[in-house]
């Protein structure tokens, strides 16, 4: 299989040429092509790949979970057109505006007294509006040069683009993320639940791409998150248990996927942000500028080098959460969850037989017209447990969210269908719409001050709205 990744010279890249050297992804992709309009990032990670491929012909990789073996054979595609013609799977994780822009969507946020992330509220829905375009394009070239090939999109926020693409290329795109599943895999961990391999029988989780909830976890028969939820110390052993109190958790009766946090705690959130010397965007930028040029020279050290960065990384994620003083789980720092999840869907799509997994596709059961999660659109992308195999991923029923959760998840998806609508119609009232209506901006004030503020940092935003009747 030839795998093609758009947006190749990401700094997660070497996780999925890591991830094809051995185990249950070894010999899956005999061709990995890297395509990225930033030559230097490219050519940064191209080396990091080599060093790791050079460790992996002398047998055990690095940290007892490297190569052992031959990878994939790697080469580069100065054109998307290249990249795509004879493709058979397509990874897609790209960055319009790169760091920088991360940091103007955090700081414009911040600036008005609103929570600056990149995923969601105010920063998601600037993201998306930058991210959706160059993704649709790409989603039309692939139906001009490689209509069999699926799209595993990555690209954040991911809901909201997948839900952009599902009109150019239908179920042949599917949305990755990992934060579903690792909320799943750490609280069967805690309950002391062994789930299937490749299976998810008695798993319950509904919601959209980073706003989802885990209300059950049966084993032999048995739910065991009622029993969870009420053990504070089982809680406190994993991250989501640790971000909301244990009181909230036993009222709510699930588990809040952890990018819940921003809702359920935003005062908090936001005071963290506000705190730090730097936001999370000016924290990567900083590592970043000093870590790529030197991947690009360092030779076989440059697999080194980008491990140790990752994992600096790692443990900044959602620093705003914790408390001083409190470190990340060691089973995160190590990663293992991202390429997973995407080489997992890809090889069920190629027929490597079927699997389980938590996906963002269109909400509706197979063979009807039913939606997966009931009260939500039968048309609208939902993150929740899919049956995949060569067919596609095709959501499990859930059982109908709770009024508080339901009403969250439609006033959000109505937020992710006025930036589609935006993008696509050239409605500026659209994205306006979108600022406005969502739960972490809610003022039609604030959502033109916005609007005004990330039109003035991104220019091409203005070439978006149609001027005129």
């Amino acid at each position: 299989m030839r795998l093609t990744i758009v947006g190749g010279g990401g700094f997660r890249v070497p996780l999925v040429y890591r991830a094809l050297f051995a185990g249950p992804f070894a010999g899956l992709v005999r061709e990995l092509v890297l395509y990225d309009v930033d030559a230097g990032r490219l050519a940064a990670i191209e080396a990091a790949l080599a060093a790791l491929a050079q460790q992996g012909t002398h047998g055990q990789g690095p940290q007892g979970h490297g190569p052992q073996g031959a990878g994939p054979q790697v080469r580069t595609a100065s054109s998307l057109a290249e990249a795509l013609d004879g493709t058979d799977m397509v990874f897609a994780a790209i960055r319009p505006g790169g760091t920088a822009g991360r940091i103007s969507d955090e700081r414009i946020a911040l600036e008005l007294g609103l929570l600056g992330q990149e995923t969601t509220g105010a920063g998601g829905i600037s993201y998306a509006l930058r991210s959706i375009p160059p993704m649709l394009r790409l989603a039309e070239e692939m139906r001009n040069r490689c209509p069999g090939a699926w799209l595993l999109n990555f690209t954040n926020p991911a809901g909201m683009v997948t839900e952009a693409l599902v009109p150019v290329l239908g179920r042949r795109v599917i949305g990755i993320c990992d934060s579903a599943s690792g909320l799943v895999h750490r609280a069967a961990r805690a309950a002391g639940v062994t789930l299937p391999a490749g299976g998810l029988d008695g798993v319950g989780y509904y919601g959209l791409n980073h706003l989802g909830w885990l209300y059950r976890l049966k084993s032999g028969g048995r739910d065991a998150l009622p029993g969870l939820l009420a053990n504070p110390a089982a809680l406190a052993g994993f991250e989501e248990g640790r971000l909301f109190p244990p009181e909230f958790l036993a009222d709510l009766r699930c588990l809040p996927n952890e990018y819940l946090f921003y809702y359920y705690d935003t005062a908090r959130a936001l005071a963290g942000m506000r705190g730090a010397d730097l936001t999370r965007g000016e924290s990567i930028a900083r590592q970043q500028a000093e870590l790529y040029p030197r991947l690009a020279s360092a030779g076989p050290d440059a697999f080194a080098l980008w491990e140790a960065a990752r994992r600096s990384r790692e443990e900044g994620y959602l620093a705003e959460a914790r408390t001083p003083g409190e470190h990340r789980d060691e089973s995160d720092l190590a990663g293992g969850g991202y390429e997973r999840v995407a080489l997992a869907a890809m090889r069920a799509l190629s027929g490597g037989g079927p699997t389980d997994l938590i996906l963002n596709t269109v909400n509706t059961v197979a063979g009807s017209a039913v939606p997966a999660v009931p009260g939500l659109p039968a048309d609208a992308v939902v993150e929740v447990p899919c049956a995949v195999t060569s067919d596609g991923a095709v959501p499990l029923p859930q059982d109908p969210p709770g009024p508080e959760q339901l009403t969250l998840m439609r006033r959000v998806k109505e937020v992710e269908r006025f930036v589609v609508e935006a993008v696509t119609t050239g409605r500026r009232e659209a994205a306006l719409a979108a600022f406005a209506r969502h739960p972490l901006v809610d003022s039609e004030v604030l959502a033109a001050e916005l609007l005004t503020g990330y039109e003035a940092a991104f220019p091409e935003l203005g070439s978006l709205w149609h001027i005129g009747p």
